[in-house]
């Protein structure tokens, strides 16, 4: 019996929506199992009888409790009414309408249905193109080289020592001009800078003068330099945006605390009550937290937006800026980042609108307001597999395939996938120092769809703990550098940028069944299949695979285990917290790929 309770649809966000410009996808979950087969039947409103069409749906994705459906449909006349077949494996098929369920199919065309009233090219989400190919590279700029001494912050420490929450090393933009080469030969092609502007912290969250490059870290020239020599090295370069709030020294907030509510930027900012003080660690002005030197700024006025547009527009249209960061963007009005949008695209219409939002990001998604945000619940399904240990293969797959189904595919295509930044634990801590472990998770970010980042110092083995040891100082002595692992993320990183269908949307996670800390999928599309083995355990495994007619066309791509074809399976030895990557290229056409697994000793 068809759990009529589970199924859900509706009109707009990730249930029906233009993927571009002619095609408009449209999803149906169910009860997880319950449902064999469902049929989208469609047509055109106007003329139904000449214009209609019953498309069968992919299950493409399930979780824990329901199966998610799509079809992806090219309505001629760009707008289709449609309602959905529900068809049981026992015979019984229900008839799911936007007014109800019903035992028969409707015979009134129109009327209930549900309606996707016109598909107007304005309101197609489409975050910039060259994003979906982008390999990120996260740069702290105090901590990562230091190129001109003689612009030290006075006390600057010896490159190296122990971080502190105020203390500086010299890092600048000469800095990482001098070490081009480096990212280069990592192979990433886009860099996120955390805040450049003049500021009083090391991390520089706190404002001083937007317009201004921190003289600790160079000049606006300097900066036109830097991004000069990038776009010259096809690297796009994004910028920390924190206009949420500013610094105690921002000259308005300044003039606040000197002139009180005669300030004629007493509105720029949220006062509670005068005069502005702290008591018991909580201001009488709003803040980020509760942090004094942090303001936040009032963007429903009308000089506060003005000012912070014009800093938008400015650096992306006088330095060629290829897009935004945007600090704490979900405690901003929904008014002012649509503005904000409007007038960045304006001045670049490629420019990347990255928003920094932790919890579900779909009302910031809608094609009005950013081209994608930081994804942390990846973040944290991809940690909790690997380096937490507090999940199976099972779970991860089906927290992943939920993830995927909750928003858009074009949303998925343009998300900032990170394992780690300037606030959280260093990925090799949080695997308990265990290298191999870490490559794990860096195998499954640099695998799967989305916009990859790489935290600085990663790649080379950096470790540390939260806030402010996650910001030590990168290590430039190849002696000390974990040469094994950047070797590997090289490699891995070739990888991806050499194979569109490890960037695509083909994904289907395997079972091994009694084996839970085995993680098998496949990426593929129309030229290539990858089948990924993950031996998320500390024993070796061993995996039987049968994949049909791709036996003998399966090479490895780049594996840590033994991979030997006997007669016509392939035998794969993982060791433990080992990985295989096999491809398979030319006619890709395969039955179903089967595994069977054992762990055996080491």
């Amino acid at each position: 019996m068809i759990m009529l309770e589970a199924v859900y649809h509706r009109i707009g966000l990730n249930w029906s929506y233009a993927y571009n410009e002619s095609t408009i996808h449209i999803r149906l979950r169910t009860k997880r199992g319950n449902v064999a087969q469902v049929q989208l039947v469609c047509g055109d409103k106007y003329s139904w009888d000449k214009y209609n069409e019953s498309v069968a749906m992919e299950r493409f994705a399930a979780d824990g409790l329901f199966d998610y459906w799509q079809a992806a449909i090219s309505p001629r006349f760009r707008r289709v009414v449609y309602y959905f077949a529900l068809h049981e494996e026992a015979g019984e098929t229900v008839y799911f309408l936007e007014k109800g369920f019903f035992d028969k199919p409707p015979t009134i065309r129109y009327e209930g249905l549900f309606d996707f009233p016109y598909l107007n090219p304005e309101d197609v989400h489409s975050p910039p193109e060259w994003v979906k190919e982008a390999v990120f590279y996260q740069i702290f700029p105090e901590r990562f080289a230091k190129g001109d001494p003689s612009i030290d912050p006075e006390g600057v420490l010896e490159w190296g020592g122990v971080p502190s929450p105020t203390n500086f090393f010299g890092g600048d933009l000469q800095g990482v001009l001098d070490h081009m080469d480096h990212l280069v030969e990592l192979g990433i092609n886009a860099i996120y800078f955390t805040p450049l502007f003049a500021a009083t912290t090391n991390h520089k969250y706190d404002t001083r003068d937007y317009m201004l490059v921190d003289p600790h870290f160079g000049t606006n020239e300097k900066l036109k330099e830097l991004v000069d020599a990038c776009h010259a090295r096809g690297i796009r370069v994004l910028l920390d945006g924190v206009f949420n709030h500013c610094g105690h020294t921002f000259p308005p907030f300044i003039d606040v605390q000197q002139n009180g509510p005669s300030s004629r930027y007493a509105d720029w900012f949220h006062i509670k009550e005068w005069p502005l003080k702290v008591e018991n660690g909580i201001p009488n002005y709003a803040t980020f937290g509760f942090e004094p030197i942090m303001p936040k700024l009032n963007t429903g006025n009308e000089e506060v937006k003005a000012y912070l547009l014009e800093v938008g527009r400015y650096w992306i249209g006088e330095l060629g800026l290829d897009g935004w960061r945007l600090d704490v963007a979900n405690e901003v009005d929904h008014q002012f980042w649509r503005e904000f949008r409007r007038e960045i695209k304006k001045v670049n219409p490629d420019a990347y609108l990255l928003g920094e939002i932790m919890h579900d990001a779909m009302p910031w998604l809608q094609g009005d307001q950013f081209d994608a945000v930081m994804n942390y619940p990846f973040t944290n399904i991809v940690l909790d597999f690997f380096a937490r240990r507090r999940t199976d293969a099972s779970q991860f797959a089906q927290s992943i395939n939920s993830l995927l189904a909750g928003f858009p595919q074009q949303v998925t295509e343009a998300a900032f996938n990170l394992l780690g930044s300037h606030d959280t634990v260093r990925l090799l801590t949080l695997c308990g120092g265990n290298k191999r472990l870490m490559k794990l998770a860096v195998l499954f970010q640099l695998t799967f769809q989305g916009v990859p980042c790489i935290y600085y110092g990663d790649e080379i083995g950096l470790d540390g703990e939260h806030d402010p040891y996650n910001r030590k100082c990168m290590e430039w002595d190849p002696t000390k550098q974990d040469r094994e692992l950047l070797g590997f993320f090289r490699r891995l990183i070739t990888l991806r940028k050499a194979h569109p269908a490890l960037r695509g949307s083909g994904l289907r996670f395997l079972v091994a069944s009694g084996h839970p800390q085995l993680l098998a999928y496949e990426r593929h599309d129309e030229r290539d299949r990858f089948l990924l083995l993950l031996n998320n355990d500390e024993t070796a495994c061993s995996v039987t695979v049968q994949s049909g007619g791709l036996n003998g066309l399966w090479q490895d791509a780049g594996s840590d285990a033994d991979v030997r074809t006997d007669e016509g399976t392939m035998q794969v030895a993982l060791p433990g917290f080992g990985y295989a990557i096999l491809h398979a290229s030319g006619d890709i056409a395969t039955e179903a790929i089967r595994l069977s697994a054992q762990y055996r000793p080491e």
